[in-house]
């Protein structure tokens, strides 16, 4: 008993100071460490009662997926040139004096032969006059001449005139017939003349406009010593000038066929969206220029309606081969990949696969792809920004066609090179 009331003596003596030191605290102070405890407690308690479930995976995402079309196309090489007359007079008079008339208005379309000016004939009509006389004169010498010499021929036989008398007759007739023959071409020569008054186009075309009105005075000669009066162009057929670079010289000339037909072009106007002007290759300089690498070539083309004008520009499509089988995919489909350009795939695991490829021109909105692909690839045509390479994907599949028209491209030089679909 003695022992257990020493040891209950001992625990009230380790309680009382810690009672008194609680007591000797402020009222809040008291609150705050009786409180202090419960709030940690139920703070974790809430923590463990509202700890969220484990989440699922989301499924992986879903792509459409297609094999690349296979077309047959026919590639077109790019060139920038100028239209230009196929042929271009300077009308200019053979003759000088005064012009009289004129008998056109200025741009129309003329035919070949047309009367275009007059000049005034009447000093011409009497050069005309004069020498018709002098080979009148001329002719009369001549008729004298044989006269004499049938006379003197029959005096031959009674040896009453020398065989010298009888040769210079002779020498006489030949001469009056030589006289008569240059009569009759200064005739034939001022009877030019006169024609001469009379200005005629020389080809068909359009007409520029005229460069002197009538009453001016103009000089004739031959080349180019008259006076210009106007000029025609021939616009059909009409030429088509440009230039191409080496690189499509050799091209063009290692697809070249022997025996082929001229490579047929197609050519664009500046306010048109589609190559509509058709025409062929229809010459090809001798060289090319030392100072820019390139040679010079035309195209010829039909122009009835006389649409097409010298100097206006075109975009124009040189066929650069025969028709050939390609892989089509949509251009939204091949991606940049630093240096490369890449086609995303879906293998048979459903794993996303990045192709390098070598690409070709655009075709009705769909790219022509020479490397990198083969038929039975599955190339990712929609949901390409989900599909990572090396990332698990689902498919569908889908299809896409030729019909989305041409891809549109920010540059405004024309792409180096072009492509059409083939007919079927």
């Amino acid at each position: 008993m003695n022992m257990e009331t020493h040891i209950e003596a001992d625990h009230d003596a380790e309680v009382r100071p810690a009672i008194g030191r609680f007591k000797r605290l402020s009222p809040w102070q008291r609150v705050t460490l009786v409180a202090l405890p419960v709030v940690l407690i139920g703070t974790v308690g809430a923590k463990l009662i509202s700890a969220p479930a484990p989440v699922a995976a989301p499924p992986p995402p879903m792509v459409t997926v297609a094999a690349p079309l296979i077309r047959q196309v026919s590639e077109w090489d790019d060139y920038v040139g100028r239209f230009a007359p196929s042929r271009t007079v300077e009308i200019r008079p053979r003759v000088a004096g005064e012009v009289t008339g004129i008998f056109f208005h200025d741009g129309d379309i003329v035919r070949k032969g047309q009367l275009l000016f007059t000049i005034d004939d009447r000093p011409f009509a009497a050069a005309v006059a004069e020498a018709r006389a002098n080979a009148a004169s001329a002719s009369s010498a001549l008729a004298l001449a044989r006269t004499d010499l049938s006379r003197a021929n029959r005096l031959i036989g009674d040896e009453a005139i020398s065989a010298g008398e009888v040769d210079s007759l002779r020498a006489k007739v030949s001469a009056a017939v030589a006289a008569l023959a240059a009569a009759n071409a200064r005739v034939r020569a001022r009877s030019l003349d006169v024609e001469f008054t009379r200005v005629r186009a020389p080809i068909g075309g359009r007409i520029s406009d005229r460069r002197v009105d009538a009453g001016n005075q103009v000089a004739g000669g031959e080349g180019t010593g008259g006076t210009v009066l106007t000029t025609i162009n021939a616009l059909d057929p009409i030429y088509f000038n440009f230039d191409g670079s080496e690189a499509l010289y050799l091209k063009n000339q290692r697809a070249r066929q022997p025996g082929a037909i001229p490579a047929s072009v197609e050519i664009q106007l500046q306010d048109e969206t589609e190559h509509r002007w058709k025409g062929k290759l229809d010459f090809t300089d001798n060289g090319l220029d030392q100072r820019s690498g390139t040679i010079r070539g035309r195209a010829i083309l039909a122009n009835p309606g006389y649409f097409l004008t010298p100097g206006m520009f075109g975009n124009m499509r040189l066929a650069s081969g025969a028709k050939s089988d390609a892989l089509l995919v949509p251009d939204a489909s091949v991606q940049t990949d630093q240096a490369r350009k890449v086609v995303l795939t879906v293998d048979s695991k459903g794993q996303v696969v990045a192709k390098p490829v070598t690409t070709g021109p655009v075709v009705d909105g769909l790219r022509v792809i020479r490397s990198g692909l083969n038929v039975n690839d599955r190339i990712v045509i929609t949901g390409i920004q989900f599909a990572a390479p090396g990332s698990q994907v689902r498919t569908r599949v889908g299809k896409y066609s030729a019909e989305a028209g041409p891809a549109a491209s920010g540059a405004s030089v024309p792409t180096p090179g072009e492509a059409t679909l083939g007919a079927r």
